[in-house]
């Protein structure tokens, strides 16, 4: 199977950047971490390595062999080599025992393969998370302009290059919907639908996310938010 990542990954100045999720980042900041992560879609490792960093032992999943070579390349780099393993795997076809991971992370997966298999993997996804869990997810939203539906479709900013691995555009307040079902036994941290501008890949273009943070009902967290609000001051401060 061809890579399609191949050259984004391949770059000195590695697509999508080296910075992790905000959200992701902030959460693990303030959170203890530790256990088992599982990052789906891992592309070249952002949020692997602020796992690992964060105390987790982490499996990073992506159909990119080239990505995953960046990925090892960067926890050697981060000294956290021992705590991250990689996995070239459609992430479709992985094993996800119920109450298996503490940490699942999946940004731009859900909206990489068709609907009713990302129904699937998102019930799969969430089953698999322990009861201390967290669980971070990004997708493209029909506000992107590579969507096929309005408003997406409607507007004329630029388009990402990659924009045809993307099939499965979700509409407003769906992931949110999906996460808010008891079944799936989750309570939101944080939650936000939004247009950014991406400099990390190809000319500049535009995206419609929408972006998810949430851990297990009846789990709280010492989350401030992200940014922390209000945080406390220090003695030094006062």
């Amino acid at each position: 199977m061809s890579d399609p990542f191949f050259e984004p990954y391949d770059r000195d100045d590695i697509a999508y950047g080296d910075q992790p999720s905000d959200a992701l980042a902030a959460y693990l900041d303030q959170v203890k971490g530790g256990g088992k992560a599982l990052d789906l879609g891992a592309g070249a490792g952002r949020d692997s390595i602020v796992l690992a960093l964060a105390g987790y032992h982490v499996l990073s999943v992506d159909l990119s062999d080239r990505g995953l070579e960046r990925i090892a390349q960067r926890a050697e780099q981060a000294g956290v080599r021992s705590k991250v393993e990689t996995l070239a795997s459609d992430v479709r076809e992985i094993d996800l025992p119920p109450n298996s991971y503490d940490a699942i992370v999946a940004t731009t997966v859900l909206d990489h393969i068709p609907f009713a298999d990302s129904q699937t993997l998102w019930k799969r996804m969430t089953d698999a998370l322990t009861d201390r869990g967290v669980m971070y997810v990004q997708v493209h939203t029909t506000e992107d302009p590579g969507s096929d539906q309005p408003p997406g479709k409607d507007r004329n900013a630029p388009v990402s290059e990659t924009a045809a691995e993307v099939i499965n555009y979700f509409s407003p307040n769906q992931l949110a919907s999906w996460a808010i079902s008891t079944d799936r036994r989750l309570r939101i941290l944080r939650y936000e639908e939004r247009l950014e501008w991406d400099y990390t890949h190809g000319p500049e273009h535009l995206h419609g996310k929408a972006v998810l943070l949430a851990v297990r009902s009846g789990l709280f967290p010492d989350w401030y938010g992200q940014p922390a609000a209000f945080p406390r001051q220090s003695s030094s401060d006062k």
